[in-house]
């Protein structure tokens, strides 16, 4: 299991204060890394805090918009004056914008989303491979969806964003490699979190059980181990791959 020990590890987990975010951030801690809960809510960032703290994992809240630019490169400086280097950053952070299609969704709902699911993921990851660099190893993550691969009419935003985090990921890993970097991405299936509880009033919630061999949704947790592996040195020799943990939702 010392393959997968994050023991003196720094991750930084935007969005880690909930959901899928918060689910990681206890996996990496638990796995032994010291972890950093970027988040832009500091009443859940200080929740997230007290339940990792309660685990024993050291760890540090950083209150964070990743739309909010000139903020990045102070966050990621904060965290590595306090716990160290970074080593591994998750990029989370995420929203949608349910607005039902290009036809209804506005120019403002569009920026938003690419602000926060793409070019965050853009900055917060030049910020930190700079940093790797300097330490010739790190881990890059990326949290895709099912909508990196299949359209939706309902959330065009969401989807073009989640499909060039993809691309970006794989772009990323082939330049970052020769450092001893890799960069991967993760595609969650159906999961529940407060952001996708809306679906499960919606008709769309029986065709996701219908597809997902599994047949159910997904738990926040369950997508911790993929993360705790592509931050570890049992990944060391995979790079630029987009994992889904989905139930099988893919396959069909």
């Amino acid at each position: 299991m010392h393959m997968f020990d994050l023991t003196g590890r720094v991750a930084a987990v935007t969005g880690g204060n909930g959901g899928i975010g918060r689910g990681i951030a206890l996996g990496l801690g638990a796995a032994g890394a010291k972890v950093a809960v970027l988040g832009r809510n500091e009443g859940k960032n200080q929740r997230v805090l007290s339940e990792l703290k309660a685990l024993g994992y050291p760890s540090i809240a950083v209150s964070l918009d990743v739309t909010d630019r000139p903020a990045l490169e102070p966050a990621l400086r904060k965290v590595e004056s306090e716990l160290g280097g970074i080593d591994v950053l998750v990029n989370n952070a995420g929203n949608v914008s349910l607005s039902g299609g290009v036809l209804n969704e506005t120019a403002q709902d569009w920026d938003n989303v690419i602000e926060t699911q793409l070019n965050a993921v853009f900055l917060l990851s030049k910020l930190a491979a700079k940093s790797m660099l300097s330490r010739k190893r790190g881990k890059i993550i990326n949290i895709g969806s099912m909508y990196s691969f299949f359209g939706s009419g309902l959330i065009p935003s969401y989807s073009a964003a989640k499909g060039a985090i993809v691309q970006l990921t794989k772009s990323m890993a082939i330049e970052l490699a020769p450092h001893n970097i890799q960069v991967n991405a993760i595609a969650p299936g159906w999961i529940e979190t407060d952001m996708t509880a809306p679906v499960k009033s919606m008709p769309l919630n029986a065709e996701i059980l219908a597809r997902t061999p599994a047949g159910r949704w997904g738990q926040p947790e369950e997508v911790a181990g993929t993360a705790v592996f592509l931050a570890s040195r049992a990944s060391d020799f995979v790079t630029g791959t987009i994992i889904p943990v989905d139930g099988g939702y893919a396959i069909r």
